[in-house]
């Protein structure tokens, strides 16, 4: 990078010195077939959201709120949009928030309090981790999808003699690895410790479970379940749902920042999101054609080096940051949108290709990724 302005010198180097670790990054335009989105059932771009969009605005929807909720941002579209996402969910209530990043920042800073525990995986969404860093409550990480490091934990600090709440946070479905959490096990341990889960469903809504709601699906409406669902990935809209009972949906609406001082997402995307509930609903085959799709990737590109996870994203581990992004480059320039991914998102040592599968592509798109990627680890 070129000279500076000095008052940015330590900016600008720190920037020089992601570029030598081969890790500085820079937003690129989307091209080619997509293998690199969360838009699992290809309903970003669809008809029937365009069309719901279209009505709201016919029906004088406005396109932003305004405020945010506790002033004139609560839209009516927002309340229809919580009542028909706790009711699909199976959940006592709803909670519509901005994002999945500031939802978890909300549950992780708001709801455990002073001499609580939160016991973590170790690879949580980094929003997870921020959450934590707001917290009052003590934090304790232990090693991925590791149950018996869950139950540990939790016999430890008993016998230590703390008397507050546990709380168990993970994914059930992590972004970069394409694993699953072993949630019968943690269901399991939240019983005998008497402990509340904070589950975020992120990359499994709309995916997995009964009318894509999840892998968590039948654990909504328990008193010792918190599960989040994004709306930006495979449900094609944007913002967050935190389904959950009554007495969380009204503490985080009283004592959630992230939720009390930003302004109301738009209720054009609470118009989207009731939609795409309803595809979900309506439209099983989308969910059956994506875990065709996943299937086929097992037999094309776990022989290259690909990981079997069993879902729709699959984890190509090279572990050298700068083989990687040249190795996504080639794709790229072959016409496939396949991004690299490096420390600090993953752990140094397993930079990787995330090869995440959409609706968007078909079986001969992933035919011929299968193809180039042969010849460009060559």
């Amino acid at each position: 990078m070129g000279p500076t302005h000095p008052l940015w010198q330590a900016h600008h180097d720190d920037l020089n010195r992601l570029t030598e670790r081969g890790r500085l990054r820079a937003l690129a335009p989307r091209h080619g077939r997509d293998f690199a989105s969360n838009d699992y059932l290809a309903l970003s771009g669809s008809p029937r959201l365009r069309d719901a969009i279209g009505a709201a605005l016919a029906r004088g929807v406005p396109a932003g709120s305004g405020g945010s909720r506790l002033l004139r941002g609560n839209d009516p579209e927002h309340e229809a949009l919580e009542a028909e996402a706790a009711a699909w969910a199976g959940s006592t209530s709803a909670l519509f928030l901005s994002s999945g990043y500031a939802a978890n920042v909300a549950l992780l800073a708001t709801l455990p309090q002073t001499g609580d525990l939160v016991i973590h995986d170790e690879l949580i969404h980094a929003s997870m981790h921020e959450g934590l860093r707001l917290t009052r409550a003590t934090a304790l990480s232990v090693p991925h999808n590791d149950a018996g490091a869950f139950a540990d934990a939790a016999s430890q600090w008993r016998r230590a003699g703390h008397t507050g709440r546990i709380w168990l946070a993970f994914e059930t479905l992590y972004s970069m690895d394409g694993d699953r959490a072993p949630l019968a096990d943690l269901v399991a341990i939240a019983e005998r410790h008497d402990a509340i889960m904070l589950i975020d469903e992120a990359h499994a809504t709309g995916v997995f479970g009964r009318w894509g709601r999840g892998l968590a699906d039948g654990l909504d409406g328990r008193a010792d379940t918190v599960v989040l669902r994004t709306c930006g990935k495979a449900l094609g809209a944007e913002g967050a749902l935190v389904c959950a009972p009554r007495v969380v949906r009204d503490f985080l609406v009283n004592r959630g920042r992230p939720f009390i001082f930003s302004t109301a997402p738009s209720p054009l995307m609470a118009a989207a999101v009731r939609e795409a509930i309803r595809i979900c609903t309506d439209e099983p085959e989308r969910r059956a054609r994506l875990s065709a799709l996943s299937a086929q990737a097992e037999r094309v590109l776990v022989p290259l080096g690909a990981t079997a996870t069993g879902t729709q994203i699959l984890p190509l581990i090279l572990g050298d940051d700068k083989r990687t992004m040249r190795v996504a480059g080639a794709l790229q320039a072959a016409g496939f949108d396949v991004r690299g991914i490096r420390p600090p998102t993953v752990p140094p040592g397993t930079a990787r290709l995330r090869i995440s599968l959409t609706l968007n592509c078909g079986p001969g798109d992933l035919s011929a990724l299968a193809a180039a990627l042969e010849e460009t680890l060559v």
